[in-house]
């Protein structure tokens, strides 16, 4: 019974989870990723490159059991990530990257997640591993359906995709915890095999990896590293489990997930209250980029003919002494002019 459930929970949990990102995009934040390649193409190398080629590295210089290999690395090519909702809402709404990343990624993910299947299985010679065609199938139903499910109620009901965004996102991450402290409780002798024999440290290595290459190449905007960090960091088992779904009943399988997410768990708290607490104290270096790109953005959109409203002028109260003698001076200007005349 509790494996039923376990089986079930997974799929629900990145369904909520994509649903929730869906609420969050539009396409707006998806058309201003793609006026942004150097960004688009740095964050598919963090999530889609770096991450898959250490874990497929890793398999190849040790000698780890079989199906714990086979879901790290089937974790690593898992397009959505698992815990960033939340942390989404807490960066800011007005910050356009985290929405249109995700709807990128999982856009993106129909194609490229069977593309990586397909590599992974002729370098390792695996067969464990689903067809490309299956996985394809896999992503467009459990990720890229509901994300765009979500963004059709934000295109259409904004205001009822404000109020059930925060409830989406918090279903999915609280039915994935669920769902992982069972497949702990279950496998708690494969867990401490994986434990002894090393293979928590190749994970751990993996997990480290995805938060370093999304912190590097997140650009100069601090919100931008976080998100992309949290990207490379977190994956969603679900997608895992469906792309080895011949080795997913197995102890060491399970074992490996839950050491992913716990890992996951371990390294992006104390990432992510470091950076929540280091937000607004950027250097002179972090200003400068910031401003560069947001002209560079700016000049692309007033050549295309779009507007560029990247520049906010901050609210400021006027000065009292100073509005009671701008009417004064201007009257002198106009008076001026007028005996000029």
């Amino acid at each position: 019974m509790l494996q039923h459930l376990i089986t079930w929970a997974f799929p629900l949990s990145i369904l909520a989870t994509a649903f929730g990102f869906g609420l969050k995009a539009t396409t707006e934040d998806v058309q201003d990723l793609i006026r942004r390649p150097a960004l688009l193409g740095r964050s598919l190398l963090a999530i889609f490159v770096i991450v898959p080629i250490v874990a497929v590295a890793l398999a190849h210089a040790f000698d780890f059991p079989h199906a714990a290999e086979i879901a790290m690395i089937a974790l690593a090519i898992s397009p959505l990530a698992a815990l960033i909702p939340v942390n989404l809402i807490k960066i800011g709404r007005n910050f356009s990257f985290p929405a249109g990343l995700m709807a990128m990624v999982a856009l993106l993910s129909v194609v490229v997640v069977p593309l990586l299947v397909a590599l992974v299985g002729r370098s390792l010679g695996w067969s464990s591993l689903v067809s490309p065609l299956r996985a394809a199938g896999v992503v467009a139903a459990i990720v890229l359906l509901p994300l765009v499910a979500g963004m059709v109620v934000r295109a259409l009901r904004p205001v009822l995709a404000n109020r059930i965004e925060l409830p989406a996102s918090l279903a999915g991450t609280v039915v994935l915890r669920l769902a992982t402290l069972a497949l702990l409780l279950t496998n708690l002798h494969a867990i401490w095999a994986l434990i002894v024999n090393g293979t928590v440290i190749a994970i751990a290595v993996v997990v480290v990896v995805g938060f370093a290459a999304g912190h590097v190449l997140g650009g100069p905007h601090p919100n931008g590293r976080t998100v992309l960090a949290l990207a490379g960091g977190f994956r969603h088992p679900a997608v895992a489990l469906a792309t080895a779904a011949t080795s997913s009943s197995e102890p060491h399988f399970a074992a490996a997930i839950v050491l992913y997410l716990l890992l996951g768990d371990i390294v992006g708290l104390p990432y992510t209250i470091w950076r929540q607490r280091s937000r607004g104290s950027l250097t002179y270096a972090e200003a400068a980029a910031i401003i560069l790109d947001a002209r560079e953005k700016a000049v692309d959109d007033l050549r295309a003919g779009r507007a560029a409203p990247y520049y906010l002028a901050p609210s400021i109260e006027p000065n009292p002494s100073s509005s009671a003698t701008l009417p004064s001076s201007a009257n002198g200007g106009a008076a001026k002019g007028d005996q000029n005349r």
